[in-house]
């Protein structure tokens, strides 16, 4: 069963990958300022919102199941999760995929001897137990991490609550396999062999994938760069859509240079 999408503006076409937990429902307040430059993609990954679950329990099964339903020649961007969806995609079809912007996105999400800027994987290990116990509460719990220290923290949890379970509950096996990936994956080293340009774009107040992340994962990509929304979370595109959807126009069309906190190499 193909992944549920959903298509609207107009221009060359953007894929819009969510997050853990979530759907594409989460990117209602960015739509307005990329709709007129873009024809955007929106898609449900496996076992979250209208998607079914059929067992894509690993990177490389998401990344094709978005791929089936994504246009033949597109830009992406992913936020989170959808980061890592976004790389393995373009690791898998380069042809396909034009240009990457990774919102809050990194290629390791677990602290490791040499990638200190990341999370510690006992948490996501405890949010993987925490499941079986309590189901919403955990999900709740999570989205109250993404926002813990940000500006406008109320409103965008506000907001992400309101959107976990409005087209129903993530399947508890998409979720628990969305952990180990997040847990388990590690493609620092595929990075310079992507041949796509890419915009690592972060939080400055993201305590989940910190700004120093994004800073040394565009010094691996061949051709990367990265940009701080100051005052942001985990969440930067809910409670400031309008600079974020500035600089993925700027990055992916060209023009005038990034605001102030852009950092790049080519």
């Amino acid at each position: 069963m193909k992944l549920y999408t959903q298509t609207s503006g107009v221009g060359p076409d953007l894929v819009l990958v969510h997050g853990w937990g979530l759907h594409g429902g989460i990117w209602e307040r960015l739509l307005p300022y990329l709709e007129p430059a873009f024809r955007i993609t929106r898609v449900d990954l496996p076992g979250h919102g209208r998607s079914a679950w059929n067992d894509e329990d690993s990177l490389s099964d998401m990344a094709a199941a978005v791929l089936s339903v994504a246009p033949p020649r597109s830009d992406w961007l992913g936020w989170s999760l959808g980061s890592l969806v976004a790389i393995q995609a373009a690791m898998t079809a380069p042809a396909r995929i034009g240009q990457l912007v990774l919102l809050a996105g990194t290629p390791c999400f677990v602290r490791k001897p040499d990638w200190p800027a990341a999370m510690q994987p006992e948490l996501l290990d405890a949010f993987a137990a925490d499941l079986q116990e309590d189901y919403t509460a955990t999900l709740n719990r999570f989205l109250a991490l993404q926002v813990h220290g940000s500006e406008d923290a109320g409103t965008v949890l506000r907001e992400l609550r309101a959107r976990l379970l409005e087209q129903g509950e993530p399947d508890s096996e998409a979720l628990l396999a969305g952990l180990g990936i997040l847990r388990d994956t590690d493609l620092r080293d595929r990075l310079s062999k992507l041949e796509q340009r890419i915009l690592f774009l972060t939080g400055s107040r993201d305590t989940l994938v910190p700004a120093a992340a994004g800073r040394q994962a565009a010094q691996l990509a061949a051709d990367a760069r990265s940009r701080v929304i100051d005052g942001a979370g985990h969440a930067p595109f809910i409670a400031g859509p309008e600079e974020v959807a500035a600089a993925v126009r700027t990055f992916l069309l060209g023009g005038k240079p990034l605001l102030t906190g852009e950092e790049g190499h080519a």
